[in-house]
């Protein structure tokens, strides 16, 4: 069974439970995955800002591209 985050109403639900049309992240393998959704996309988001300004060397790809 599948687990899915619905970001309207903060729940989790199944495959059998899930809202139509409704804005839900995953499948995720288990309940508690699903639960952590938004936490684990906001940790994903901030290491792959990290590494952007790692890779960017700080600045910002527009602040680049001018330089050219």
């Amino acid at each position: 069974m599948k687990y899915w985050y619905n970001v309207d109403t903060g729940q989790v639900e199944t495959d059998d439970t899930r809202s139509q049309d409704a804005t839900v992240m995953g499948p995720y393998d288990t309940h508690d995955a699903a639960a952590a959704a938004l936490e684990t996309a906001r940790a994903n988001t901030e290491r792959w800002d990290a590494e952007d300004r790692k890779w960017s060397g700080g600045g910002s790809w527009d602040e680049e591209s001018q330089e050219d």
